[in-house]
């Protein structure tokens, strides 16, 4: 029996899901491994977090940032058990429909879901700041700088103009650091959120995959919530959830809209470094397919004016993903 496995039995030996029956669950682009487990008893279902800790997982900051939502009415799992030193966890299930199913199978649905969506922004954001890490320019500019050293680099051998688009780039993101930075969870996107209609107003989304949240601007999970690297989301629904989130914040709607377009433009970037590093280092090509439509989001922010200091950089020295080009990422 594998250790990890084993020491998965001895820690729900020490709960009263002991007896469960157990199924593997749907995992991540990380080296956490989710089952479901169902009670042999009640029939309830909980799911099993196995999070190595000699792979670099740490299920720390997860458990403290599931509680702080909780504790401000938000829909994160609740933690009915933990080992921390270990890497397991067993959290609340909030079952299979993600926005991404339910939208597929009920597209009238799409703007409810979306709306929903936008209302957990706007709670969180009114709530307490706990105590996070800065995403702050320095960070911002580093990941954006994969699309040279991963994505660039992956396609051409070569990353001319990283140094320059550091220097450009680094002076773009100081100017929208926020005020009043809020809680940003960073992969707030419909594959991470769960709708659960029996449950009362922003609670009606169940959140996952938040234990990397910094410190960060408003607009960022705004961004990720409507440049979706996975499904396509019409300009018109953009549009209407951007205006309801400025109709709900204090956000001044001009400055907001730059904010959006350059943290767009950062997320975009490091999305294409991240989905390189994926497809050639580790196996998985099925995220360069997702490349293009990344690739879309940036052109797109691109055109903002308060990007014109790197547009025709990019423009001139990021590899357009043609299919020779992603075939060569997937070559390697």
């Amino acid at each position: 029996m594998a250790d990890r496995d084993a020491r998965a039995i001895m820690f729900l030996a020490g709960t009263d899901w002991a007896g469960a029956t157990r199924g593997p669950l749907a995992g991540d682009a990380s080296n956490r491994r989710y089952e479901r487990l169902r009670h042999p008893e009640t029939g309830e279902t909980a799911v099993l977090m196995d999070a190595p800790p000699e792979k670099g997982e740490d299920v720390r900051p997860f458990t403290r940032i599931a509680r702080h939502l909780c504790e401000i009415g938000l829909s994160a799992p609740r933690i009915l058990a933990e080992d921390a030193e270990h890497g397991f966890l067993l959290i609340e299930d909030l079952g299979d429909d993600l926005y991404a199913r339910v939208v597929r199978a009920a597209p009238e649905r799409e703007t409810l879901l979306y709306e929903a969506a936008i209302d957990v922004l706007l709670t969180l954001h009114k709530a307490p700041l706990p105590a996070l890490d800065a995403y702050d320019a320095t960070l911002m500019t580093d990941l954006a700088a994969l699309a040279y050293s991963k994505y660039r680099n992956g396609i051409e051998g070569r990353a001319d103009g990283e140094d320059r688009f550091r220097s450009l780039f680094l002076d773009i993101c100081a100017k929208y650091t926020p005020e009043k930075p809020v809680l940003i969870q960073r992969d707030y996107h419909a594959e991470n959120l769960l709708w659960l209609p029996d449950r009362d107003g922003a609670a009606r989304v169940g959140l996952l995959d938040f234990q990397d949240a910094m410190a960060g601007h408003p607009a960022y999970d705004l961004v990720s919530l409507l440049q979706d690297a996975r499904r396509d989301v019409s300009p018109e629904l953009q549009e209407a959830m951007i205006a309801r989130y400025l109709s709900g914040s204090d956000q001044q709607p001009d400055s907001f809209r730059a904010a959006y377009a350059v943290l767009g433009t950062q997320r975009n970037l490091r999305i294409l470094g991240v989905f390189a590093r994926l497809g050639r280092e580790f196996g998985k090509p099925h995220y360069i397919d997702l490349i293009p439509r990344v690739w879309n989001h940036l052109m797109q922010d691109l055109d903002h004016p308060a990007l014109a200091p790197v547009a025709d950089l990019l423009r001139d020295t990021l590899p357009a993903p043609t299919p020779d080009n992603l075939k060569c990422l997937k070559s390697t």
